[in-house]
């Protein structure tokens, strides 16, 4: 029998409505129970963590990096403000569930009938999982149209990138009305969780492009490396301060009153050539980004989290971190005190063909994978723009990265028990 969630049938518009509208009505089962026992699971420490959904914040912005992810863009193909509304509604309600797992199968289910949940999280448990929503650009007009009568709503922060130098930008892997992006110590449970999300979806919005990533499994003291092999994330706002966060990740009254305690999403697919980079000098490589492979200390220095000295020379007079450097141009120092909140995963689709930048110019056979980049920011014309502009044209980085895709999504403030995500954006 095929799993309902996999079932597609636009023809049958209306009955999809009225069952996303249905289940907007309906209480979730489990979500009594998951609610009521978070306390427990928070306190004993032989259980599995899980993430609040309710808050003035979405989670998967603050929340501690997990082990996988799965983010998705949807392009919404009703009209209706009402279907969307309901969607947000539905999507609302599935996430506060799936978050608080772990998850059970209904043991009365009819066998006759397709089940109403694929089973595959029966028995896991929420994995630290977190749902966080984006609104693109598009949602507010589409082709000079305001579908659904909020576009005078837009922010103004949510102004669309510029082309930067170097983008090869895919339209299958860029853009987007919606975002759902799903993240989970466990990659069975980012699956579940998306499937169910786009089950939600049928009649209303449809995928636009989507990318699964990862992080590897350092401790929580620990930076963690990149594929590349250096550690990454050295320097970052720090989640734990709320001034910091104040400052660069979350919208206050400077825009639209939906969007205080939000923030701004700027999420970039980068294949990184790795065959290439693995070839090169240890030397040439902790030059281009800046810090000493092993232990992640700025160039010239011993320990990972020495202040980055950027006058700093040799006895030559030479500069310690070279002027093209990652590290240098993507500096606060080097971007009028820009910073952003970065929250980057890995990601590896597998083999692809693909034209080398090397001589001799050949079509291989090679990984396709690099970086699923990922930041906040208050306002990205000030955080991720302001720093990217420099380093698109002049970071020696470049010549092994190659950003293929981008989106650009305003994360609305979380949500409280009875309503839905984005709910003041249409009142």
């Amino acid at each position: 029998m095929k799993d309902p969630l996999l079932i597609s049938n636009p023809t049958r518009r209306n009955f999809l409505t009225r069952a996303v509208v249905a289940a907007v009505a309906a209480p979730l089962a489990g979500n009594t129970y998951a609610r009521s026992s978070t306390a427990q699971v928070q306190s004993d420490s032989a259980l599995p963590a899980v993430e609040p959904f309710w808050g003035k914040h979405q989670g998967g912005i603050a929340t501690p990096i997990q082990r996988n992810t799965y983010f998705m863009a949807f392009d919404v193909t009703s009209v209706d403000r009402a279907e969307l509304i309901a969607l947000l509604t539905a999507w609302t309600n599935a996430a506060a569930d799936m978050t608080q797992g772990p998850a059970k199968a209904d043991p009365h289910a009819d066998p006759q009938q397709a089940p109403t949940d694929s089973g595959a999280a029966v028995g896991l448990s929420a994995s630290r999982l977190t749902i966080t929503f984006g609104f693109g650009p598009t949602l507010f007009s589409k082709d000079g149209v305001d579908r659904f009568g909020i576009a005078a709503k837009r922010p103004a922060a949510l102004a669309d990138l510029p082309r930067f130098s170097g983008d090869q930008l895919v339209p299958e892997r860029s853009g987007g009305d919606l975002s759902v992006q799903a993240c989970a110590d466990d990659a069975q449970v980012v699956e579940y969780a998306m499937r169910r999300m786009v089950s939600l979806a049928q009649g209303i919005a449809k995928i636009r492009w989507a990318q699964t990533g990862f992080t590897a499994g350092f401790n929580a003291n620990e930076t963690p490396r990149n594929q590349m092999g250096f550690k990454d994330g050295t320097i970052n706002v720090a989640t734990r301060n709320p001034a910091e966060m104040h400052q660069f990740v979350w919208a206050g009254d400077e825009g639209p009153e939906w969007m205080r305690d939000g923030s701004y999403m700027v999420i970039r697919p980068i294949r990184i050539a790795l065959e290439h980079w693995d070839k090169m000098k240890l030397s040439f490589q902790e030059q281009t980004i800046g810090r000493h492979k092993l232990s992640g200390a700025p160039i010239g220095s011993r320990h990972e989290f020495d202040r980055l000295d950027l006058a700093a020379t040799d006895k030559e007079g030479n500069l310690l971190i070279d002027e093209n450097s990652h590290v240098r141009l993507s500096a606060p120092e080097s971007n009028d005190g820009a910073q952003i909140l970065r929250r980057a995963f890995n990601y590896d689709n597998g083999v692809a063909q693909i034209a080398e930048r090397w001589p001799p110019w050949r079509q291989l056979t090679t990984f396709d994978a690099g970086l699923l980049f990922q930041c906040y920011q208050r306002d990205p014309r000030t955080g991720f723009t302001r720093m990217f502009e420099k380093m698109s044209k002049f970071d020696m980085l470049n010549q092994f990265t190659t950003h293929v895709g981008s989106g650009l999504f305003a994360c609305p403030s979380g949500v409280q028990p009875g309503e839905f995500i984005g709910k003041k954006l249409f009142i």
